[in-house]
């Protein structure tokens, strides 16, 4: 066989793999949709519900600000980003939940801090002393103002952001968080997450905004790398203020879910940057790393929660298989694939992507369930609580959509088996 004729071979191998999984991760998209509008919409107060069944029948009414928030941005990102969800129904479902979160997220307006949990009539019933509600509200007032261009809610995103900023980097005492004697000083990983990801969904086609956010990425990357510990071997979840380990298990904490959806952050970060060496240890660190010493290499799946020394953690669910760490992994490996264009990380997204498709989604109801045992049974029957709504696996779902799409655009295979292709495939950002 010709090397020609065999390059021509893989290539269409490739593409067909490649126009498999678009077509899947479309249809489930379509279904995981239809899921929420059916079931999830309070059409009496606005907003949503997200404590739904395996069937979609509501179990509790309570309002999540987290859920709240990521529902309007995932609906008014699918009106945004993919033709087929451009319907009035959905438009006028993320305004109402907009609307919702206007009105009653804020505690005690014209304070900035949201509670955790509202009544379905928008009552606060608990706050959480974390910048999380706030984040989130932010991203369902960018994206709004992006699809119907009133300009209250971009002033929203952008007055709240800064009150984010502020909390995080110059006082935190607005967050009702009191300093003890006792409490080591410590930087979670998922600070910096959340704000280099608001960077990203501000600075989104704003030129102004991306420079005035320019240094706040900067600041946000270099925490994330930060956690990269013990001589690049562990990505930690907790680090000391001045960048060390920690001592006890608060320090030895992994979660490998988290360090890959930090991953394709900083991936994101690494291509605005134009710096393909970023790009190169992300990939080495918050994707490969994690998932060696995450992935169950008996029962397959990314584990929960793993200590750095290999000892038990202390989480009763830390050896659970949950939704949200291999949506996030079918992100990552694919990004890393169409900006590296390593194979093996295409292959890392198809183990993923097949162990997830097989065990979390449900055929009979639609969703996918959340909450699995370590050997991929289903532990929890609920599609949705006080954690999990519309937001991981839709956006997984339209994220790998659209670089699937983009991958299949750049696969230009040879005019016929005889001869070389023209081009290679081509690959997203590749330097």
């Amino acid at each position: 066989m010709s090397g020609g004729l065999r390059v021509w071979q893989d290539m269409e191998k490739e593409r067909e793999a490649l126009q498999t999984w678009k077509e899947r991760v479309e249809q489930e998209l379509d279904r995981v949709v239809a899921f929420w509008m059916e079931h999830s919409h309070d059409q009496e107060h606005g907003g949503f519900f997200t404590c739904l069944g395996r069937d979609g029948q509501v179990y509790d009414d309570l309002k999540y600000v987290w859920l709240q928030g990521r529902q309007v941005w995932m609906y008014c990102r699918l009106y945004r980003k993919l033709e087929r969800f451009r319907s009035p129904e959905l438009l006028d479902s993320a305004k109402a939940g907009g609307e919702f979160l206007l009105r009653y997220a804020r505690v005690a307006p014209p304070g900035k801090k949201c509670a955790f949990a509202l009544t379905r009539d928008g009552r606060p019933v608990k706050v959480q002393r974390t910048i999380f509600s706030e984040c989130f509200y932010t991203m369902a007032m960018n994206e709004l103002w992006r699809v119907t261009g009133e300009a209250r809610y971009q002033k929203e995103a952008v007055e709240m952001m800064d009150q984010i900023v502020y909390w995080v980097r110059e006082d935190p005492s607005g967050l009702g968080r009191p300093r003890l004697p006792g409490a080591l000083a410590s930087e979670s990983m998922a600070v910096p997450m959340m704000l280099l990801n608001l960077v990203d969904q501000l600075g989104e086609a704003d030129e102004e905004l991306a420079g005035n956010y320019a240094e706040l990425g900067d600041w946000c990357a270099q925490r994330i790398l930060r956690h990269v510990q013990r001589d690049g071997q562990a990505v930690l979840e907790n680090v000391s203020e001045d960048s060390e380990e920690l001592s006890g298990c608060l320090g030895r904490h992994q979660n490998p879910g988290h360090a890959l959806e930090a991953g394709w952050f900083l991936l994101r970060y690494a291509i605005r940057k134009g710096d393909p060496k970023l790009r190169a240890h992300v990939i080495s660190k918050f994707l490969l790393l994690p998932f060696r010493s995450g992935w169950d290499p008996d029962h397959g799946g990314l584990f929960y929660f793993q200590d750095a020394d290999g000892l038990c953690p202390t989480q009763l669910e830390w050896a659970m298989k949950l939704w949200w760490p291999h949506s996030e992994a079918m992100i990552a490996f694919l990004m890393g694939y169409s900006e590296s264009g390593d194979p093996a990380l295409l292959h890392l997204f198809y183990q993923v992507a097949e162990y997830t498709f097989r065990q979390f989604r449900d055929p009979e109801y639609g969703e996918w369930f959340g909450y699995l045992t370590q050997e991929g049974k289903v532990a929890l029957t609920i599609k949705g609580g006080p954690f999990k709504g519309c937001f991981h696996v839709p956006r997984c779902l339209a994220m790998c959509e659209e670089m699937l799409g983009a991958l299949l655009s750049h696969l230009t295979l040879a005019p016929s088996p005889g001869s070389p292709p023209a081009v290679t495939p081509a690959r997203q950002g590749a330097k």
